[in-house]
């Protein structure tokens, strides 16, 4: 793998710092607890009040902390055994280590860009940093013109291309469903908004992510050099993504708040997306012209 030692030294960085930043947020308990903020489109909302997430909203802090169990549970523990696996060759941990970055990546945008300032903040932006150059990194040691012949024939192209095009459909519409009716009625801020400046999550969704799992999945589909990078390395992000997404919502759900139509769209996309990656990454011929030929010239 090109780059290993840079690649190692990121993750490691990541690792500790992640497992900071989650722990921080799970443990944290200072604060005068709930009260009541109005925002300045004069709208009442309740504040968290507990923790580094003391200044969310009631609604939105118990999200994060719910994808924190996910990230110090899963995803620190899967990148880890990622990097090692890949050290030695491996192409499936590869697109797995590529695919846990990639998942740290996002993630921490989100909490830089959506999370109210606080004692984390440098952490994030660490967090943000390290994942970015790790990920870049581990997508440049792939090399686009031998992935084609280390998948099997078997490997189920439209089955699994068609999923990723048609999740990104379906949660594009489900975005547009929050955002698109204000606009109509001329209320134009939806309630989602809460004290916050924007729609962060389902701007950087609309406007990035699910545009790249679309172009993924249409580039898998009909077997294009690209979709074979693209396609293994957005599963495994987007299996993370979904789990992390899952556990939002039960947190949600078990608060009593609306969870009507998450709780049965996002755990259904989770097992579908998981499937699809594994379905994919089995396909992979570790002893393929792929390995030989790197391992030939490393």
């Amino acid at each position: 793998m090109k780059n290993r030692k840079v690649i190692s030294i990121l993750v490691v960085l990541l690792v500790v710092a992640a497992a900071v930043a989650t722990t921080t947020g799970i443990m944290s308990e200072e604060g005068p607890g709930p009260f009541q903020h109005e925002t300045v489109r004069g709208k009442t909302v309740t504040i968290y009040g507990k923790g580094v997430y003391q200044h969310m909203s009631a609604e939105v802090a118990p999200q994060g902390i719910a994808q924190d169990y996910v990230t110090l549970l899963l995803g620190i523990p899967l990148l880890i055994i990622a990097l090692l696996a890949a050290r030695t060759g491996s192409l499936i941990a590869r697109f797995l280590l590529a695919g846990t970055l990639g998942y740290f990546l996002v993630t921490y945008l989100f909490y830089l860009l959506m999370g109210m300032y606080n004692v984390l903040f440098l952490v994030y932006v660490f967090l943000l940093a390290t994942s970015f150059f790790a990920f870049i990194l581990t997508l440049l040691s792939f090399d686009r013109r031998l992935l084609p012949s280390s998948f099997l024939s078997s490997t189920p192209h439209r089955l699994t291309g068609g999923f990723l095009i048609f999740q990104a459909v379906a949660i594009a519409l489900l975005w547009l469903s929050i955002v698109v009716p204000p606009l109509l009625d001329r209320s134009i801020i939806p309630v989602q908004v809460e004290h916050y400046t924007t729609l962060v999550v389902q701007g950087l969704d609309l406007g990035l992510l699910l545009p790249a799992g679309f172009v993924a999945g249409i580039l898998f589909f009909k077997k294009k050099p690209f979709g074979y990078l693209f396609a293994p390395v957005y599963f495994v992000f987007l299996s993370l993504l979904m789990t992390a997404l899952t556990a939002k919502v039960i947190a949600m759900a078990l608060l009593g708040y609306q969870v009507i139509p998450a709780i049965f769209i996002i755990p259904v996309f989770n097992i579908l997306s998981i499937l699809s990656g594994v379905l994919i990454l089995k396909n992979i011929g570790e002893k393929g012209n792929y390995g030989q030929t790197e391992s030939s010239s490393s």
